[in-house]
């Protein structure tokens, strides 16, 4: 399996994450390894809290929790999935399936011995974790469920999940920094606006890029509120 990786120096100097990294290779299913990160803070001893981020973010998505986490004496793991954050990401789409973001992940746990696990998983991070912790009992003492369920093929996941997925898989272009300001408490900085701070471009890109953004932005909003029913 070909798999990209992120350079290191992308992750430089980001805000509340001065965490150091770690990393485990994992077999890829396909003979090869592929690299795996993971913050892990807190005594090592402790019983562990798994953090499980979804889709579009990493595991910067819990650089609030983890010192929290940590300071009351537990044991803080967060993995970035295969594919995101600083773990390696294969490079061809058919790569990707949901039985192997299981497989990676428990392979993460193996290789960690993990045990007594208290799980978090947010989004695709509960798909993952939910399957992990039905088929790996013994090793999870407690599960809290964010925006999240267990899939068993068995029903019908919702209109607003199959939604998500069209949009997901058919948009040309993915807005990330939208997306994830959307979900934020707090106001971010999008990456056009750090271009033009930082004056990394001139102003015709920068102004083409914010309209391809502001349009897909607009689509997701669009499809919020109809899922939802608002005016």
């Amino acid at each position: 399996m070909e798999a990209l990786r992120t350079p290191d120096e992308r992750f430089d100097s980001l805000p509340d994450y001065a965490f150091a990294p770690h990393y485990i290779d994992i077999d890829d299913g396909e003979g090869g390894a592929l690299r795996v990160h993971y913050v892990d803070e807190g005594p090592p001893d402790a019983d562990p809290v798994l953090l499980l981020h979804g889709e579009p973010s990493w595991s910067f998505l819990y650089r609030k929790m983890v010192p929290v986490i940590a300071g009351a004496g537990l044991r803080v793991v967060t993995p970035d999935l295969v594919g995101f954050g600083r773990s390696d990401k294969p490079s061809k789409r058919s790569d990707y399936t949901y039985q192997r973001h299981v497989d990676w992940m428990r392979a993460v746990v193996e290789q960690l011995g993990l045990s007594r696990i208290t799980l978090f998983g947010q989004d695709w991070g509960g798909l993952i974790g939910l399957r992990l912790a039905a088929e790996e009992e013994r090793s999870f003492e407690r599960i809290v469920a964010a925006n999240t369920f267990l899939p068993t093929g068995d029903r019908h996941p919702g209109d607003a999940f199959l939604a998500w997925q069209k949009f997901s898989q058919e948009t040309p272009e993915f807005p990330v920094g939208g997306i994830v300001a959307m979900g934020s408490a707090t106001e971010l900085r999008t990456f056009l606006e750090l271009i033009e701070e930082l004056n990394l471009s001139s102003p015709k890109p920068v102004a083409e890029l914010r309209e391809k953004c502001d349009r897909l932005i607009g689509l997701i909003i669009g499809l919020i509120r109809s899922l939802v029913g608002s005016p």
